[in-house]
């Protein structure tokens, strides 16, 4: 069945930087478009940026020049490189097939942001 395990959370202090992975397994990877997300407590979801299939990218304006995704269909694995940390960058980050939020997504992962 189709797995998203994500990792690479934590608390980080503002400035700071982190990547997040996301394992996927069960379906033919390389052939859909991957997407982040991430829901802060009190807010609604938000897409945070996407690639397809070969490599086309999409940010969120808010994301813009501090996050890149990217793709490993070797390894089966999406990345988000998350750079100048932000308070407001804290949220459950959460891995999604497609770009659209659909049945296929990891459990979350906490990024949490805080001197």
């Amino acid at each position: 069945q189709v797995q998203l395990v994500e990792s690479g959370g934590g608390l980080v202090q503002p400035g700071g930087s982190l990547r997040l992975s996301c394992a996927a397994s069960g379906f033919s990877f390389n052939w859909y478009a991957m997407s982040w997300y991430r829901q802060a407590p009190g807010k609604e979801r938000e897409l945070v940026a996407s690639i397809g299939s070969t490599g086309d990218s999409y940010y969120a304006d808010s994301v813009k020049g501090r996050f890149t995704i990217s793709r490993d269909n070797a390894k089966n694995t999406v990345y988000l490189q998350i750079n100048n940390l932000k308070p407001e960058d804290t949220a459950v980050y959460f891995c999604n097939r497609g770009r659209a939020w659909g049945n296929y997504r990891g459990q979350g992962t906490q990024v949490t942001v805080s001197s």
